[in-house]
């Protein structure tokens, strides 16, 4: 490599390559959700209809393709948060639509520790990341909510974030239903 093509930035990735690797990435995301990140290359392959070659050639390990999964569905829970304020029939709604969306993103986000343990730098700066991009929409999901009438002023979106995370921790068991108890968190919100 010459020190020309060295200072030379990455080319973006074409429209129809950022497609296919969005479609991985949600594949994957279902999969991690239902199955676990320890889930079959071959079953996420099959449910983003390729071969496991492809998605080996966008994400050679399996922690690539945990961490991509990662940011991928913080990006979707980021860009979702505002989406459904305006989609939705009420600020209430759309908050309880994207608890949904963000307790689905913490199912596979337990399984992301595990492959990080060894670098936790990586890990810090990937929460940090979390953090940044989600708090603040959550919080105005919650301020919308609360001007709205529908649910009881100042609550506080990081403590909200965390209680949805700890009712989250015990999905993986099939007697526990995770989603059920967060629908009671969040109906708790709600005026007396």
């Amino acid at each position: 490599m010459n020190d020309r093509s060295a200072a030379r930035p990455a080319r973006p990735k074409r429209a129809d390559a950022r497609r296919n690797e969005k479609t991985l990435l949600d594949a994957a995301a279902a999969i991690f959700v239902t199955s676990g990140v320890d889930a079959p290359i071959r079953d996420i392959a099959a449910r983003a209809g390729v071969g496991t070659a492809t998605i080996y050639r966008h994400f050679p390990t399996r922690a690539d393709l945990i961490i991509a999964v990662y940011r991928h569905q913080i990006e979707s829970c980021a860009e979702a948060g505002p989406a459904l304020l305006e989609a939705g029939p009420t600020p209430y709604a759309a908050l309880e639509r994207w608890i949904d969306l963000f307790a689905d993103f913490l199912v596979t986000k337990h399984g992301l520790a595990a492959v990080l343990q060894s670098d936790d730098a990586g890990f810090q700066a990937l929460h940090a990341y979390f953090l940044d991009r989600l708090v603040p929409v959550c919080a105005a999901l919650l301020d919308a909510a609360a001007a709205a009438g529908e649910i009881r002023p100042g609550q506080d979106a990081l403590e909200l974030m965390r209680g949805v995370g700890n009712l989250c921790v015990g999905a993986g068991d099939p007697r526990y239903d995770a989603r059920r108890m967060v629908g009671l968190l969040v109906a708790g919100l709600r005026p007396r």
